[in-house]
């Protein structure tokens, strides 16, 4: 029996590189935004190279929740999960079945990485909402806060964060998952080409830049609005 675990994030959360650090455990089968040409289907997203992730991947939602919640042929089937993705009016309450870890980011870090590579932006594109949605039907389910990592503590602490969080999932810290070969993964999504080109270069997590963000006004009140939902997880996050 495998341990599923579906880690929640928004975009530009260095949740490729949390993906990579997983898929590099040979005990792990990683899968990458399971829901992504499901969400073009249905929401209508025009996003880069949309008919090639729609033509290439499954976007059926029940199939997909089958094979999210169903066992892998190794010990641990890590999912990487865009929030984003999953559309108002489907049943989520499959999600309760998984292992649940959620990702963190300062909304203004998201929204100046996500607009380097895609002009287009709105506040549900970035999966805050979401995100403290799904948050709060684990904890209801639970009984108490599912484990939080925040990107910036995880990047100035990858053992010490990441041993933590593999407790908290039932599994045991590999050290595999502090370096990688840089280039692409075979998990990786047909849409990695155009979003994957900067952690296609790195080896492992590194420390983030200490660089204060400044965005312009439209952007701002993205954030802001967005603000709220990262200070409701950030508290019970791993440290």
């Amino acid at each position: 029996m495998s341990t599923n675990i579906a880690m929640w994030s928004g975009p530009r959360n260095i949740s490729t590189a949390m993906m990579y650090a997983f898929g590099n455990r040979p005990d792990c089968e990683a899968w990458d935004e399971p829901f992504y040409a499901f969400s073009l289907v249905h929401h209508g997203n025009d996003h880069p190279m949309r008919d090639e992730i729609i033509a290439a991947n499954d976007s059926d939602w029940n199939s997909l929740v089958r094979r999210c919640t169903a066992p892998s042929a190794k010990p641990v089937f890590y999912q990487k999960h865009m929030t984003h993705h999953m559309l108002p009016g489907y049943d989520r309450s499959w999600i309760k079945g998984l292992v649940n870890a959620f990702l963190i980011r300062e909304p203004e870090r998201v929204l100046a990485s996500y607009t380097q590579k895609w002009a287009d932006v709105t506040l549900r594109d970035i999966g805050f909402v979401e995100q403290a949605e799904i948050f709060d039907m684990v904890a209801e389910h639970l009984g108490h806060a599912p484990p939080v990592v925040n990107a910036d503590d995880v990047l100035n602490d990858p053992e010490g964060v990441l041993t933590k969080l593999c407790t908290a999932c039932g599994i045991s810290f590999d050290r595999a998952m502090l370096s990688w070969n840089a280039g692409p993964k075979p998990f990786d999504g047909n849409w990695a080409p155009h979003w994957y080109n900067a952690v296609w270069k790195s080896t492992g997590l590194s420390k983030p830049e200490p660089k204060h963000v400044e965005l312009p006004g439209a952007l701002q009140k993205i954030a802001d609005a967005a603000r709220p939902y990262y200070e409701k997880m950030r508290p019970f996050r791993i440290t």
